[in-house]
């Protein structure tokens, strides 16, 4: 089993910024992990924002190139998101999945509200 504990959202003015954190526990080597972040608009299917391999490969979607970068502590397992640049239309429930041996696990969720 793998628990996820997200952190890090909040309100925020368009063009500012934030950090999500998001840690991962239980019996697993951090080298079998692969990380992204989702994200969910209200009324609007979850969507993949990013994702980091076990190496440290990244890769972001359009809407989010550029202004967002997602990295990862292998020894902390940890996983972060820092998003720059905010705009309203990022704002929603970002959530940290975690795929270990092919096995998906999500966290609870941490809302993102980005005000005009």
């Amino acid at each position: 089993q793998v628990q996820l504990v997200e952190s890090g959202g909040g309100l925020v003015q368009a063009g500012g910024s934030l950090r999500l954190s998001c840690t991962a526990s239980g019996s697993f080597s951090s080298l079998n992990v692969i990380m992204a972040w989702y994200r969910q608009a209200p009324g609007k299917q979850r969507e993949w924002v990013a994702g980091i391999t076990r190496g440290g490969t990244a890769n972001y979607a359009d809407s989010v190139k550029g202004r967002f970068t997602i990295s990862r502590d292998n020894a902390k397992n940890t996983v972060y998101l820092q998003m720059n640049s905010l705009k309203p239309e990022d704002t929603g429930v970002y959530y940290c999945k975690a795929n270990v041996i092919g096995h998906d696990y999500w966290g609870q969720g941490t809302q993102v509200t980005v005000s005009s």
